[in-house]
């Protein structure tokens, strides 16, 4: 059987270009600006649709966006620091808010009145274990 020689294979760290993307902006005093997002762990990244179904699927039939070529979305989020790219995100979450609406609302959480687990009620006596 002949062996064949193949290319040396790309690295995944390595990008690979991923064509013209639905890019969601957001309206600004100069223009449209490009929306960056952040990562599950808390990291900046710029952010690009394959389809425009994909994009209101996560983000809302309202959220106007522009296409762009993948170099051009990462030329745009260099000068920010920006330099993951996340394509086709899967999943999207609204920014938590406390229940009372205010920004220091946690403060006055009370897990008594809310109806915090009481052992004693919650698990009947001999239920428990130790390790």
């Amino acid at each position: 059987m002949p062996q064949h020689e193949y290319a040396e294979d790309p690295e995944p760290c390595e990008h690979v270009p991923a064509g013209p993307l639905y890019v969601p902006v957001r309206p600004g005093p100069t223009g449209c600006t490009a929306r960056f997002f952040r990562t599950p762990l808390g990291g900046r990244t710029a952010v690009g649709f394959s389809t425009e179904h994909l994009l209101t699927a996560a983000l809302g039939a309202g959220q106007p966006w522009i296409r762009l070529a993948e170099p051009a979305l990462r030329a745009l989020a260099a000068p920010t620091g920006i330099t993951a790219l996340t394509v086709d995100p899967q999943f999207s979450a609204p920014a938590a808010v406390p229940s009372g609406g205010s920004a220091d609302a946690w403060r006055h959480w009370d897990p008594q009145r809310i109806g915090a687990l009481r052992t004693a009620e919650a698990v009947p006596a001999g239920k428990l274990t130790t390790g």
